[in-house]
């Protein structure tokens, strides 16, 4: 499962397995996050703070990824480890909870998801909040490729660039970031060659939660995306976000994604080749993006750049 309504979680609260991550921030104001969760948080939730345990504390550019034992390492001194079932949440639309998912799904842990919607669909609903720390044992790490391995389904800007013309690529930044009429963040405006702009916002519903199925798989269609074809050889499609790399499956295309890295400050998706297909809708969101309706596995591969010019190498 990758995304949980507020129902579906509403009524797991007392099961023992049940690990929820509070991983509100924002680049604007890192701190805010954890001020929020100190106020009032989900019931059982743990503050997961993306700048210490699921960013690495150097490398190349804007919140790169860590090492995956050290994040394991993090995460199970917060008490949450190998067979918890873990729900993510945010209060900006799934994209940064989905970073948390992306990753716990890269290493195979079952069960991880993003709760649809996030704080302001939980309140809504009028469940509860509360400001109790809860206070778990540390757990048995995830299994990791073990420390200094790479990140699985990854691949490099230089291995990607190499590729352009030959993958799709979908920029999930507002559309006018991707027309470079403003850029408030990168050294330098307007996007990758050959990305087609598929804002991450159109993923979403009024309420903040994703759209239907078919809907999502309408979006990913509009932006150039063949969702009924299978994949071919090499064929991939990379998706652009600010930030974090959301990528969540729910039945719907036949795709495999894999992160671009080492990240800096804009994450890529890829879709390519996948071996076991499977209807399985995928809600691809990384910091900022898309997909419904067919056969296939879509999942996602992470890709970091620190603007459409400095990924090509040009500044």
């Amino acid at each position: 499962m990758s995304l949980i309504s507020v129902a579906e979680l509403a009524a797991a609260l007392d099961d023992p397995d049940l690990r929820i991550a509070d991983v509100r921030w924002s680049l604007a104001a890192p701190a805010a996050g954890r001020a929020a969760y100190a106020a009032a948080h989900l019931p059982g939730a743990v503050f997961v703070d993306l700048e210490t345990v699921l960013t690495a504390p150097v490398g190349p550019g804007r919140h790169p990824l860590p090492d995956p034992a050290a994040f394991a390492a993090a995460l199970a001194a917060l008490g949450i480890g190998r067979g918890h079932r873990v729900v993510a949440y945010d209060d900006a639309g799934g994209t940064v909870a989905a970073r948390l998912w992306w990753m716990l799904d890269a290493l195979g842990q079952a069960g991880a998801a993003v709760l649809d919607g996030g704080t302001e669909a939980w309140q809504a609903a009028g469940q509860p909040v509360t400001a109790a720390v809860p206070a778990f044992a540390a757990a048995e790490p995830v299994p990791t490729p073990g420390a200094g391995s790479a990140w699985p389904r990854t691949i490099d800007r230089v291995t990607l660039a190499a590729r352009l013309g030959g993958v799709t690529i979908l920029d999930a930044r507002a559309r006018e970031r991707y027309r470079g009429d403003v850029e408030p963040i990168d050294r330098i405006a307007g996007h990758i060659p050959t990305a087609r702009s598929l804002p991450t916002t159109a993923l979403l519903a009024p309420s903040g939660r994703f759209l239907a199925a078919d809907a999502l798989v309408a979006r990913f269609a509009a932006a150039g995306v063949d969702t009924a074809a299978p994949a071919r050889g090499d064929a991939a499609l990379v998706a652009r976000a600010a930030g974090p790399v959301v990528v969540l499956q729910q039945r719907i295309i036949n795709r495999q994604a894999h992160m671009i890295h080492p990240p800096t400050c804009n994450a890529f998706y890829i879709i390519g080749r996948d071996k076991s297909l499977e209807m399985s809708m995928v809600i691809s969101r990384i910091l900022r993006d898309p997909t419904a309706k067919v056969d296939a596995n879509f999942q996602g591969t992470l890709v970091h750049g620190n603007g459409p010019l400095d990924f090509l190498g040009i500044v």
